[in-house]
Protein backbone atom coordinates (compact mmCIF):
# COMPACT_ATOMS: atom_id res chain seq x y z
CA UNK A 1 0.00 0.00 0.00
CA UNK A 2 1.36 3.40 -0.91
CA UNK A 3 2.13 5.97 1.78
CA UNK A 4 -0.49 8.36 0.41
CA UNK A 5 -3.20 5.71 0.64
CA UNK A 6 -2.32 5.10 4.30
CA UNK A 7 -2.81 8.73 5.31
CA UNK A 8 -6.02 9.62 7.13
CA UNK A 9 -7.80 12.89 7.51
CA UNK A 10 -8.35 14.67 10.85
CA UNK A 11 -12.01 13.56 10.78
CA UNK A 12 -10.97 9.91 10.41
CA UNK A 13 -8.49 10.29 13.27
CA UNK A 14 -11.16 11.79 15.50
CA UNK A 15 -13.53 8.97 14.58
CA UNK A 16 -11.16 6.57 16.33
CA UNK A 17 -12.07 8.15 19.67
CA UNK A 18 -15.80 8.55 19.11
CA UNK A 19 -18.60 8.82 16.56
CA UNK A 20 -17.58 10.01 13.14
CA UNK A 21 -18.29 13.66 12.56
CA UNK A 22 -18.88 15.61 9.42
CA UNK A 23 -16.06 17.70 8.04
CA UNK A 24 -18.58 20.09 6.51
CA UNK A 25 -20.31 22.82 8.47
CA UNK A 26 -23.99 22.04 9.22
CA UNK A 27 -26.35 23.27 6.53
CA UNK A 28 -30.06 24.05 6.16
CA UNK A 29 -32.71 23.99 3.42
CA UNK A 30 -33.91 27.05 1.58
CA UNK A 31 -37.64 27.42 0.81
CA UNK A 32 -37.04 26.06 -2.67
CA UNK A 33 -35.58 22.85 -1.23
CA UNK A 34 -31.99 23.59 -2.08
CA UNK A 35 -29.38 23.42 0.66
CA UNK A 36 -28.12 26.72 2.00
CA UNK A 37 -25.17 27.68 4.15
CA UNK A 38 -25.87 28.28 7.78
CA UNK A 39 -23.54 31.29 7.97
CA UNK A 40 -24.03 33.81 5.24
CA UNK A 41 -21.18 35.90 3.87
CA UNK A 42 -20.78 39.17 5.82
CA UNK A 43 -17.18 40.10 5.02
CA UNK A 44 -14.40 39.23 2.56
CA UNK A 45 -12.81 35.89 3.25
CA UNK A 46 -9.56 37.57 4.25
CA UNK A 47 -11.27 40.35 6.19
CA UNK A 48 -11.11 44.06 5.54
CA UNK A 49 -7.59 45.28 4.76
CA UNK A 50 -7.45 48.04 7.36
CA UNK A 51 -6.36 48.27 11.00
CA UNK A 52 -8.61 46.60 13.53
CA UNK A 53 -10.61 44.49 11.03
CA UNK A 54 -8.69 41.21 11.18
CA UNK A 55 -7.28 41.22 7.67
CA UNK A 56 -5.13 38.22 6.75
CA UNK A 57 -2.68 38.03 3.82
CA UNK A 58 -3.90 34.50 3.07
CA UNK A 59 -7.22 32.76 3.36
CA UNK A 60 -7.85 30.70 6.49
CA UNK A 61 -6.98 27.07 5.62
CA UNK A 62 -8.77 25.37 8.53
CA UNK A 63 -12.13 23.61 8.28
CA UNK A 64 -14.70 23.24 11.05
CA UNK A 65 -14.88 20.01 13.05
CA UNK A 66 -17.03 18.90 15.95
CA UNK A 67 -15.66 16.86 18.87
CA UNK A 68 -15.58 16.69 22.63
CA UNK A 69 -13.09 18.84 24.54
CA UNK A 70 -11.24 15.76 25.81
CA UNK A 71 -10.66 14.71 22.21
CA UNK A 72 -9.97 18.00 20.47
CA UNK A 73 -7.43 18.92 23.16
CA UNK A 74 -5.06 16.37 21.70
CA UNK A 75 -4.62 18.25 18.44
CA UNK A 76 -1.21 19.94 18.59
CA UNK A 77 -2.00 23.12 16.59
CA UNK A 78 -4.71 24.08 19.08
CA UNK A 79 -2.49 23.92 22.18
CA UNK A 80 -0.88 27.01 23.74
CA UNK A 81 0.69 26.78 27.18
CA UNK A 82 3.65 28.02 29.20
CA UNK A 83 6.80 25.90 28.84
CA UNK A 84 7.40 26.15 32.62
CA UNK A 85 5.88 23.83 35.23
CA UNK A 86 2.82 24.93 37.21
CA UNK A 87 4.49 24.76 40.61
CA UNK A 88 5.25 27.36 43.27
CA UNK A 89 3.94 30.92 43.41
CA UNK A 90 1.30 31.83 40.86
CA UNK A 91 2.50 35.26 39.76
CA UNK A 92 0.16 36.15 36.91
CA UNK A 93 -0.25 35.13 33.30
CA UNK A 94 1.76 34.78 30.12
CA UNK A 95 0.36 37.30 27.65
CA UNK A 96 1.26 35.08 24.67
CA UNK A 97 -0.37 31.84 25.74
CA UNK A 98 -2.87 33.29 28.22
CA UNK A 99 -1.88 30.57 30.68
CA UNK A 100 -0.98 31.06 34.31
CA UNK A 101 2.67 31.71 35.13
CA UNK A 102 4.20 30.03 38.19
CA UNK A 103 7.56 30.62 39.83
CA UNK A 104 9.52 28.28 42.09
CA UNK A 105 13.28 28.79 41.58
CA UNK A 106 14.30 25.63 43.43
CA UNK A 107 11.94 23.49 41.33
CA UNK A 108 13.37 25.13 38.22
CA UNK A 109 16.84 24.00 39.32
CA UNK A 110 15.68 20.46 40.12
CA UNK A 111 14.03 20.18 36.69
CA UNK A 112 17.15 21.48 34.90
CA UNK A 113 15.39 24.62 33.71
CA UNK A 114 18.13 26.80 35.23
CA UNK A 115 21.39 26.29 37.12
CA UNK A 116 20.82 28.36 40.29
CA UNK A 117 17.76 29.65 42.19
CA UNK A 118 18.79 33.32 42.45
CA UNK A 119 16.70 36.20 41.07
CA UNK A 120 17.57 39.74 40.06
CA UNK A 121 14.99 42.43 39.28
CA UNK A 122 15.59 45.58 37.26
CA UNK A 123 13.07 48.35 36.79
CA UNK A 124 12.58 52.07 37.03
CA UNK A 125 10.71 53.41 40.08
CA UNK A 126 6.96 52.92 39.83
CA UNK A 127 7.07 49.95 37.43
CA UNK A 128 6.17 47.35 40.04
CA UNK A 129 9.46 45.95 41.37
CA UNK A 130 8.41 45.96 45.00
CA UNK A 131 4.92 44.60 44.33
CA UNK A 132 6.38 41.79 42.20
CA UNK A 133 8.83 40.84 44.95
CA UNK A 134 6.24 41.02 47.73
CA UNK A 135 3.73 38.99 45.71
CA UNK A 136 6.40 36.33 45.21
CA UNK A 137 7.23 36.25 48.93
CA UNK A 138 3.59 36.09 50.02
CA UNK A 139 2.65 33.31 47.62
CA UNK A 140 5.77 31.25 48.35
CA UNK A 141 4.67 31.18 51.99
CA UNK A 142 1.87 28.85 50.91
CA UNK A 143 4.57 26.30 49.98
CA UNK A 144 6.27 26.61 53.39
CA UNK A 145 9.15 28.87 52.31
CA UNK A 146 10.08 31.59 54.83
CA UNK A 147 11.65 34.96 54.05
CA UNK A 148 14.30 37.23 55.56
CA UNK A 149 14.47 40.85 54.38
CA UNK A 150 18.17 41.58 54.90
CA UNK A 151 17.85 45.34 55.17
CA UNK A 152 14.64 47.15 54.17
CA UNK A 153 16.11 50.52 53.23
CA UNK A 154 12.83 52.33 52.53
CA UNK A 155 10.44 50.39 54.75
CA UNK A 156 8.53 49.02 51.75
CA UNK A 157 8.06 45.55 53.21
CA UNK A 158 6.83 46.69 56.64
CA UNK A 159 3.12 46.85 55.58
CA UNK A 160 3.31 43.19 54.54
CA UNK A 161 4.73 42.20 57.93
CA UNK A 162 2.01 44.13 59.74
CA UNK A 163 -0.65 42.43 57.61
CA UNK A 164 0.78 39.04 58.64
CA UNK A 165 0.97 40.00 62.30
CA UNK A 166 4.78 40.14 62.41
CA UNK A 167 6.67 43.06 63.97
CA UNK A 168 9.71 44.17 61.94
CA UNK A 169 13.02 44.82 63.68
CA UNK A 170 13.62 48.56 63.49
CA UNK A 171 17.19 49.86 63.56
CA UNK A 172 18.09 53.52 63.77
CA UNK A 173 16.72 56.71 65.24
CA UNK A 174 14.39 56.20 68.20
CA UNK A 175 14.81 52.42 68.32
CA UNK A 176 16.47 50.55 71.17
CA UNK A 177 17.27 47.52 68.98
CA UNK A 178 20.93 46.60 68.73
CA UNK A 179 22.49 43.98 66.47
CA UNK A 180 25.94 42.59 67.09
CA UNK A 181 27.63 42.26 63.70
CA UNK A 182 29.79 39.49 65.24
CA UNK A 183 26.87 37.64 66.78
CA UNK A 184 27.35 33.89 67.14
CA UNK A 185 23.68 33.20 66.46
CA UNK A 186 22.81 29.48 66.38
CA UNK A 187 26.50 28.53 66.44
CA UNK A 188 26.71 28.88 70.23
CA UNK A 189 23.50 26.93 70.83
CA UNK A 190 24.70 23.87 68.85
CA UNK A 191 28.36 24.02 69.82
CA UNK A 192 28.34 21.34 72.53
CA UNK A 193 26.51 18.82 70.32
CA UNK A 194 29.21 18.84 67.63
CA UNK A 195 32.39 16.81 67.38
CA UNK A 196 35.77 18.53 67.56
CA UNK A 197 36.21 18.23 63.79
CA UNK A 198 32.79 19.81 63.17
CA UNK A 199 33.60 22.59 65.65
CA UNK A 200 36.87 23.33 63.85
CA UNK A 201 35.15 23.51 60.46
CA UNK A 202 32.37 25.77 61.70
CA UNK A 203 34.80 28.13 63.46
CA UNK A 204 36.97 28.43 60.36
CA UNK A 205 33.90 29.35 58.31
CA UNK A 206 32.65 31.92 60.83
CA UNK A 207 36.08 33.52 61.26
CA UNK A 208 36.50 33.78 57.51
CA UNK A 209 33.16 35.58 57.21
CA UNK A 210 33.96 37.95 60.08
CA UNK A 211 37.38 38.85 58.71
CA UNK A 212 35.80 39.56 55.35
CA UNK A 213 33.20 41.77 57.05
CA UNK A 214 35.74 43.79 59.04
CA UNK A 215 38.06 44.41 56.08
CA UNK A 216 35.03 45.40 53.97
CA UNK A 217 34.02 47.94 56.61
CA UNK A 218 37.57 49.31 56.67
CA UNK A 219 37.67 49.45 52.87
CA UNK A 220 34.40 51.41 52.86
CA UNK A 221 36.26 54.20 54.66
CA UNK A 222 39.01 54.43 52.06
CA UNK A 223 41.57 52.03 53.52
CA UNK A 224 42.65 48.98 51.50
CA UNK A 225 43.54 46.24 54.06
CA UNK A 226 46.64 44.13 53.54
CA UNK A 227 47.23 40.42 54.04
CA UNK A 228 48.92 41.24 57.36
CA UNK A 229 45.79 43.10 58.47
CA UNK A 230 43.67 40.06 57.72
CA UNK A 231 46.05 37.77 59.61
CA UNK A 232 45.98 40.10 62.61
CA UNK A 233 42.17 40.25 62.60
CA UNK A 234 41.94 36.47 62.39
CA UNK A 235 44.34 36.08 65.35
CA UNK A 236 42.41 38.64 67.41
CA UNK A 237 39.08 36.99 66.69
CA UNK A 238 40.40 33.54 67.59
CA UNK A 239 41.78 34.80 70.87
CA UNK A 240 38.61 36.68 71.77
CA UNK A 241 36.39 33.77 70.74
CA UNK A 242 38.28 31.38 73.00
CA UNK A 243 38.96 28.66 70.44
CA UNK A 244 42.67 28.45 71.19
CA UNK A 245 42.08 26.39 74.35
CA UNK A 246 40.80 23.20 72.72
CA UNK A 247 37.40 24.37 71.39
CA UNK A 248 35.78 23.90 74.81
CA UNK A 249 33.66 27.07 74.84
CA UNK A 250 32.81 30.17 72.83
CA UNK A 251 32.85 33.71 74.17
CA UNK A 252 30.58 36.42 72.72
CA UNK A 253 32.54 39.26 71.15
CA UNK A 254 31.72 42.66 69.64
CA UNK A 255 33.48 45.16 67.36
CA UNK A 256 34.60 47.26 70.40
CA UNK A 257 36.34 44.14 71.74
CA UNK A 258 38.29 43.78 68.49
CA UNK A 259 39.18 47.48 68.50
CA UNK A 260 40.31 47.29 72.13
CA UNK A 261 42.69 44.39 71.49
CA UNK A 262 44.15 46.05 68.39
CA UNK A 263 44.73 49.24 70.38
CA UNK A 264 46.25 47.46 73.38
CA UNK A 265 47.68 44.09 72.26
CA UNK A 266 49.28 41.68 74.67
CA UNK A 267 52.76 40.32 74.09
CA UNK A 268 51.49 36.95 72.86
CA UNK A 269 49.46 38.58 70.07
CA UNK A 270 52.15 40.69 68.43
CA UNK A 271 54.85 38.04 68.90
CA UNK A 272 52.70 35.31 67.33
CA UNK A 273 52.26 37.56 64.27
CA UNK A 274 56.09 37.98 64.03
CA UNK A 275 56.22 41.71 64.73
CA UNK A 276 59.51 43.06 66.06
CA UNK A 277 57.73 44.76 68.94
CA UNK A 278 54.53 46.27 70.28
CA UNK A 279 55.20 49.65 68.60
CA UNK A 280 55.61 48.07 65.16
CA UNK A 281 52.30 46.25 65.65
CA UNK A 282 50.48 49.46 66.59
CA UNK A 283 51.97 51.47 63.72
CA UNK A 284 51.21 48.85 61.08
CA UNK A 285 47.60 48.31 62.18
CA UNK A 286 46.80 51.93 62.97
CA UNK A 287 44.68 52.49 59.85
CA UNK A 288 42.40 49.49 60.29
CA UNK A 289 42.16 50.20 64.04
CA UNK A 290 40.95 53.74 63.31
CA UNK A 291 38.51 52.42 60.70
CA UNK A 292 36.90 50.15 63.29
CA UNK A 293 36.83 53.06 65.76
CA UNK A 294 34.62 54.99 63.32
CA UNK A 295 32.02 52.23 63.59
CA UNK A 296 31.92 52.76 67.33
CA UNK A 297 31.80 56.56 67.39
CA UNK A 298 30.60 57.45 63.86
CA UNK A 299 27.12 57.59 62.24
CA UNK A 300 26.44 53.95 63.16
CA UNK A 301 27.41 54.29 66.80
CA UNK A 302 25.20 52.16 69.04
CA UNK A 303 23.78 50.00 66.27
CA UNK A 304 26.32 47.25 65.60
CA UNK A 305 28.80 47.67 68.48
CA UNK A 306 26.84 46.06 71.32
CA UNK A 307 25.31 42.69 72.10
CA UNK A 308 22.15 41.77 70.17
CA UNK A 309 19.15 42.63 72.36
CA UNK A 310 16.31 41.11 70.33
CA UNK A 311 15.26 37.60 69.46
CA UNK A 312 14.43 36.64 65.89
CA UNK A 313 11.42 34.36 65.50
CA UNK A 314 12.65 32.05 62.75
CA UNK A 315 9.31 30.21 62.80
CA UNK A 316 7.52 33.33 61.52
CA UNK A 317 6.74 33.34 57.78
CA UNK A 318 8.79 36.50 57.30
CA UNK A 319 11.30 38.63 59.20
CA UNK A 320 12.57 42.06 58.24
CA UNK A 321 15.36 44.34 59.42
CA UNK A 322 14.03 47.83 58.73
CA UNK A 323 16.69 50.48 58.02
CA UNK A 324 14.36 53.28 56.93
CA UNK A 325 15.32 55.34 59.98
CA UNK A 326 18.97 55.37 58.92
CA UNK A 327 18.45 57.35 55.73
CA UNK A 328 19.17 60.65 57.50
CA UNK A 329 22.68 59.39 58.36
CA UNK A 330 23.79 59.23 54.73
CA UNK A 331 24.21 56.66 51.97
CA UNK A 332 27.49 55.32 53.30
CA UNK A 333 25.95 54.61 56.70
CA UNK A 334 23.12 52.69 55.03
CA UNK A 335 25.58 50.75 52.87
CA UNK A 336 27.70 49.80 55.90
CA UNK A 337 24.54 48.72 57.72
CA UNK A 338 23.54 46.52 54.76
CA UNK A 339 26.98 44.90 54.82
CA UNK A 340 26.71 44.16 58.55
CA UNK A 341 23.21 42.76 58.13
CA UNK A 342 24.29 40.63 55.19
CA UNK A 343 27.04 38.99 57.23
CA UNK A 344 24.78 38.51 60.25
CA UNK A 345 21.86 37.08 58.27
CA UNK A 346 24.16 34.66 56.45
CA UNK A 347 25.39 33.20 59.73
CA UNK A 348 21.89 33.15 61.22
CA UNK A 349 20.45 31.19 58.30
CA UNK A 350 23.41 28.89 57.60
CA UNK A 351 22.46 26.48 60.39
CA UNK A 352 18.76 26.22 59.65
CA UNK A 353 16.97 22.90 59.81
CA UNK A 354 17.86 20.40 57.10
CA UNK A 355 15.59 20.68 54.08
CA UNK A 356 14.26 24.13 54.99
CA UNK A 357 14.24 26.70 52.21
CA UNK A 358 14.52 30.41 52.84
CA UNK A 359 14.29 33.49 50.64
CA UNK A 360 16.79 36.28 51.39
CA UNK A 361 15.91 39.65 49.88
CA UNK A 362 18.71 42.16 49.29
CA UNK A 363 17.01 45.42 48.38
CA UNK A 364 18.98 48.24 46.74
CA UNK A 365 21.98 45.94 46.44
CA UNK A 366 23.91 48.66 44.58
CA UNK A 367 24.53 50.50 47.86
CA UNK A 368 26.49 47.60 49.30
CA UNK A 369 28.39 46.92 46.08
CA UNK A 370 29.80 50.44 46.02
CA UNK A 371 31.64 49.98 49.32
CA UNK A 372 34.56 48.28 47.60
CA UNK A 373 36.07 45.01 46.45
CA UNK A 374 35.47 43.06 49.68
CA UNK A 375 31.79 44.00 49.76
CA UNK A 376 31.40 42.80 46.16
CA UNK A 377 33.21 39.57 46.99
CA UNK A 378 30.89 39.00 49.97
CA UNK A 379 27.79 39.19 47.75
CA UNK A 380 29.47 37.00 45.15
CA UNK A 381 30.19 34.35 47.79
CA UNK A 382 26.59 34.33 49.02
CA UNK A 383 25.21 33.86 45.50
CA UNK A 384 27.59 31.00 44.76
CA UNK A 385 26.57 29.16 47.93
CA UNK A 386 22.82 29.60 47.52
CA UNK A 387 22.26 26.05 46.24
CA UNK A 388 24.32 24.43 48.97
CA UNK A 389 22.73 26.53 51.71
CA UNK A 390 19.16 26.11 50.37
CA UNK A 391 18.60 29.83 49.87
CA UNK A 392 16.87 31.83 47.18
CA UNK A 393 18.73 35.13 46.90
CA UNK A 394 16.66 38.01 45.50
CA UNK A 395 18.59 41.10 44.34
CA UNK A 396 16.64 44.29 43.63
CA UNK A 397 18.13 47.17 41.65
CA UNK A 398 17.20 49.83 39.13
CA UNK A 399 19.50 49.14 36.19
CA UNK A 400 22.54 47.05 35.20
CA UNK A 401 24.68 50.17 35.41
CA UNK A 402 24.38 49.85 39.20
CA UNK A 403 26.50 46.71 38.97
CA UNK A 404 29.00 48.18 36.51
CA UNK A 405 29.67 51.43 38.40
CA UNK A 406 31.04 49.88 41.59
CA UNK A 407 34.62 50.74 40.65
CA UNK A 408 36.94 52.02 37.95
CA UNK A 409 36.51 50.72 34.44
CA UNK A 410 38.31 47.41 34.08
CA UNK A 411 38.77 46.99 37.84
CA UNK A 412 38.33 43.72 39.69
CA UNK A 413 35.22 45.09 41.41
CA UNK A 414 33.49 45.70 38.08
CA UNK A 415 34.51 42.30 36.72
CA UNK A 416 33.09 40.46 39.74
CA UNK A 417 29.96 42.61 39.84
CA UNK A 418 29.28 41.87 36.18
CA UNK A 419 29.57 38.15 36.91
CA UNK A 420 26.93 38.50 39.64
CA UNK A 421 24.31 38.65 36.90
CA UNK A 422 25.45 35.25 35.64
CA UNK A 423 24.84 33.89 39.15
CA UNK A 424 21.18 34.93 38.91
CA UNK A 425 19.49 32.54 36.49
CA UNK A 426 16.13 34.30 36.69
CA UNK A 427 16.13 37.92 35.49
CA UNK A 428 12.98 40.02 35.78
CA UNK A 429 13.13 43.06 33.52
CA UNK A 430 10.40 45.61 34.19
CA UNK A 431 9.84 48.82 32.25
CA UNK A 432 12.95 50.81 31.37
CA UNK A 433 13.98 53.82 29.34
CA UNK A 434 15.59 53.31 25.94
CA UNK A 435 19.12 54.03 27.21
CA UNK A 436 18.87 51.59 30.11
CA UNK A 437 17.29 48.96 27.87
CA UNK A 438 20.35 49.15 25.63
CA UNK A 439 22.52 48.36 28.66
CA UNK A 440 20.29 45.41 29.50
CA UNK A 441 20.50 44.11 25.94
CA UNK A 442 24.28 44.30 26.02
CA UNK A 443 24.76 42.72 29.47
CA UNK A 444 22.08 40.03 29.18
CA UNK A 445 22.34 39.41 25.41
CA UNK A 446 18.71 40.29 24.68
CA UNK A 447 17.28 40.02 21.19
CA UNK A 448 15.75 43.04 19.46
CA UNK A 449 12.23 41.85 20.29
CA UNK A 450 13.11 41.34 23.94
CA UNK A 451 14.69 44.77 24.14
CA UNK A 452 11.59 46.34 22.57
CA UNK A 453 9.44 44.60 25.19
CA UNK A 454 11.28 46.33 28.04
CA UNK A 455 11.01 49.80 26.49
CA UNK A 456 7.49 49.59 25.07
CA UNK A 457 5.15 46.86 26.22
CA UNK A 458 6.46 46.71 29.82
CA UNK A 459 5.97 50.47 30.26
CA UNK A 460 2.28 50.40 29.34
CA UNK A 461 1.08 48.89 32.61
CA UNK A 462 2.49 48.38 36.09
CA UNK A 463 3.62 44.83 36.84
CA UNK A 464 4.54 43.93 33.27
CA UNK A 465 7.98 42.36 32.89
CA UNK A 466 10.10 40.32 30.56
CA UNK A 467 11.14 37.19 32.48
CA UNK A 468 14.44 35.93 31.13
CA UNK A 469 15.39 32.49 32.48
CA UNK A 470 18.98 31.80 31.47
CA UNK A 471 19.18 31.16 27.70
CA UNK A 472 15.46 30.65 27.13
CA UNK A 473 13.43 33.10 25.12
CA UNK A 474 12.04 35.84 27.35
CA UNK A 475 8.43 35.49 28.54
CA UNK A 476 6.08 38.47 28.70
CA UNK A 477 4.45 38.14 32.10
CA UNK A 478 1.78 40.32 33.67
CA UNK A 479 1.82 40.13 37.47
CA UNK A 480 -1.73 40.10 38.86
CA UNK A 481 -2.57 41.49 42.30
CA UNK A 482 -5.80 41.17 44.22
CA UNK A 483 -7.56 44.21 45.69
CA UNK A 484 -6.19 43.50 49.16
CA UNK A 485 -2.68 42.99 47.80
CA UNK A 486 -2.83 46.34 46.04
CA UNK A 487 -3.59 48.02 49.35
CA UNK A 488 -0.71 46.25 51.10
CA UNK A 489 1.82 46.70 48.31
CA UNK A 490 1.14 50.38 47.61
CA UNK A 491 4.61 51.97 47.63
CA UNK A 492 3.10 55.34 46.66
CA UNK A 493 1.38 55.68 50.01
CA UNK A 494 3.93 58.29 51.10
CA UNK A 495 2.77 60.52 48.24
CA UNK A 496 -0.74 60.75 49.67
CA UNK A 497 -0.88 63.93 51.71
CA UNK A 498 -4.06 64.63 53.64
CA UNK A 499 -4.81 68.12 55.04
CA UNK A 500 -5.42 68.38 58.75
CA UNK A 501 -9.00 67.49 59.56
CA UNK A 502 -9.76 66.28 56.03
CA UNK A 503 -11.33 62.87 56.65
CA UNK A 504 -14.44 61.12 55.51
CA UNK A 505 -17.29 60.41 57.88
CA UNK A 506 -16.41 56.70 57.91
CA UNK A 507 -12.91 57.47 59.20
CA UNK A 508 -11.11 56.68 55.93
CA UNK A 509 -8.72 59.12 54.32
CA UNK A 510 -10.22 61.28 51.61
CA UNK A 511 -8.74 62.74 48.44
CA UNK A 512 -6.70 65.92 48.66
CA UNK A 513 -7.48 68.05 45.57
CA UNK A 514 -4.44 70.24 46.17
CA UNK A 515 -1.93 67.48 45.35
CA UNK A 516 -3.94 65.56 42.78
CA UNK A 517 -3.20 62.00 43.89
CA UNK A 518 -5.58 59.18 44.54
CA UNK A 519 -6.85 58.30 47.98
Amino acid sequence: MSRRAAERTAAELLATFGPAVSTRPPGRRRPDGRSARLNQWVAPRRGFARPGYGWSPVAAPLQVYQAGTHEIGGLFPLLAASPLPAVGARMGYDVHSGGAFYLHPVEFVLRSICTNPNLVLFGEPGRGKSSTVVAFLLRMMLTGVRTLISGDVKGEYTPLLHALGVAPIMLGRGSSARLNALDLGPLAARWDAWSTARQRDEVDGVLGRWVQLLVALAEAQGYRPTVTDEAALSAVLRQLLGVSDGYTRLKPITIPDVHRMLSDPDDQLWSSLRFAGRRQFLDHLRSITDALANLISGPLAGLFDAATNFTVDWDAPIQSLDLSRLRTRGDQAVAVALTCLGSWSSLATDLQEDGELRIVVRDEIWRQLRLGLRAVQAVDSELRLSRAERKIQVLVSHKPGDFLSVGATGSQEVAIARDLLALCSIRVLLGQSTRVASELADVLALSDKEQEATTGWANDRQGRALWKIENRTGLRIQTVLSRIERQIFDTNAQLIRVPRGFRKTDGSVGRNPSVGVRS
